[in-house]
């Protein structure tokens, strides 16, 4: 077996025609693997599905949960700068050490169940849990990879489950309407156990589907919601109201509703996961989640964004829009051609003034120059420069932007991960 991290990972990526990206829904072999692996659940499980708000959604629990005491295990994906960052205990990304230790624990099962042949995200979920195990952790928060149904984060049953919101995004495998895809976000309830929905008008499909197994379904708007307030917002459920509290460190109009979701979970849960105010009002002081709308000290401003649906170009311009005003936004733009790209740049292109197209790694990447064309067709410019790597597009950027002005990269995960790196090699 490997003896690195990096073996085990290139391992894993070699094994799947689409490497790490490989998709392949279903829980069948998660689940053979899984039964030679022995696993029990003994503590609280907090699953979080949706479009977009899982990661912010995921981290607000953590930190809560961290600041009331609770040992948590983390598990998120994808990745930026690391792999280690998907796995997290008390706050903490596990070792080298110990991911490797839990690969080869789910390699063994694996060839026991039978040479079952497992996907990157599968079996680093078995492995997660596996790391969590070892770490005996009082509660763990999964983070829904895609869809929720047949993901394999769903072969765990979730004594809360959570959907942020739903959207139109992985449509060739979860469905062309909210209906379909609220059906397949839907799957991560469970019978006779709270569901929370962020959404305030969520598709009939998750509220039939949530009436017919007997979940215990709280919506936004009903069951719980948030208020603005002058410097502070309230929380408000049927247990009660919470007022005065400190709007989340994370930047955005949208993360009330995420917070509003935390909370419910954590109201949910109270009697096997009590949490005082004084830990929620830490937790939502001291949470941090880079690339989600993450605003950079200095001049010229910095936006990083990971947004690559539609609803989320909706969220980051909106949060551009209640920014100070900027004479320039300069956007280092990279996606994935499997996304809407189209639908991406109609949600933001008022905000920008200066487009940098740049191309990404990767089979399913889009070109600068393909991205350039699509910007040509919609008419936004003529002529523009094109780069090979974000981090290409963001050095011009900080070399021609003023210092009044922002520069903006969005797009994908890969898009900011590049730039973070960049940022990292001049610090």
């Amino acid at each position: 077996m490997p003896e690195s991290l990096t073996g085990w990972l290139a391992r894993l990526e070699a094994r799947h025609p689409q490497g790490a990206a490989g998709i392949e829904l279903g829980l069948p072999r998660v689940e053979a693997v899984k039964v030679q692996l022995g696993v029990t659940q003994t503590v609280p499980v907090i699953t979080v599905a949706g479009t977009n708000g899982k990661g912010s959604t995921c981290a607000m629990l953590d930190c809560i949960l961290g600041a009331a005491g609770y040992r948590v295990g983390l598990y998120t994906s994808p990745h930026l700068l690391a792999y280690n960052e998907r796995v997290r205990v008390a706050g903490v990304a596990v070792s080298d050490a110990a991911l490797c230790t839990a690969f080869a624990r789910v390699e063994a099962a694996r060839q026991t169940a039978g040479e079952v042949n497992l996907t990157y995200f599968e079996f680093g979920t078995l492995a997660a849990w596996q790391c969590f195990a070892q770490e005996q952790v009082d509660v763990v928060i999964l983070e829904v990879g895609l869809g929720g149904r047949l993901d394999a984060v769903n072969c765990f049953d979730a004594d809360c489950a959570i959907v942020t919101c739903v959207d139109l995004d992985h449509t060739e495998y979860l469905g062309n309407s909210r209906e379909e895809i609220g059906l397949e976000k839907a799957g991560v309830f469970r019978a006779g156990r709270p569901a929370i929905c962020c959404e305030l008008s969520p598709p009939q499909s998750l509220v039939a589907h949530a009436a017919a197994i007997g979940a215990e379904l709280q919506l936004l708007g009903r069951d719980f919601g948030y208020q603005r307030q002058e410097g502070q917002w309230q929380y408000w459920s049927r247990a009660g109201r919470r007022s005065g509290l400190a709007y989340p460190a994370l930047h955005g109009v949208h993360q009330l509703r995420n917070a509003g979701g935390a909370l419910a979970a954590l109201e949910a849960l109270e009697e096997r996961l009590p949490v005082a105010m004084q830990d929620v009002r830490r937790g939502l002081s001291e949470v941090e989640l880079p690339g989600r709308f993450q605003v950079l000290a200095g001049r010229p401003t910095i936006v990083l964004d990971v947004a690559h649906n539609p609803q989320a170009a909706r969220a980051l311009s909106d949060n551009l829009g209640n920014m100070a005003y900027h004479p320039e936004t300069w956007a280092v733009f990279g996606m994935l051609r499997d996304k809407d790209i189209r639908a991406v740049v109609s949600a933001i292109k008022d905000r920008v003034t200066r487009w940098l197209p740049c191309s990404l790694p990767g089979p399913r990447a889009a070109g600068a120059a393909e991205l350039a064309q699509i910007l040509r067709e919609m008419g936004i410019a003529e002529l523009l420069p094109q780069f090979d790597a974000p981090s290409a597009a963001f050095l011009h950027a900080r070399v021609n932007a003023n210092e009044s002005d922002r520069i903006i990269v969005f797009g994908s995960f890969l898009t900011v991960a590049d730039v973070l790196r960049e940022l990292a090699r001049k610090a």
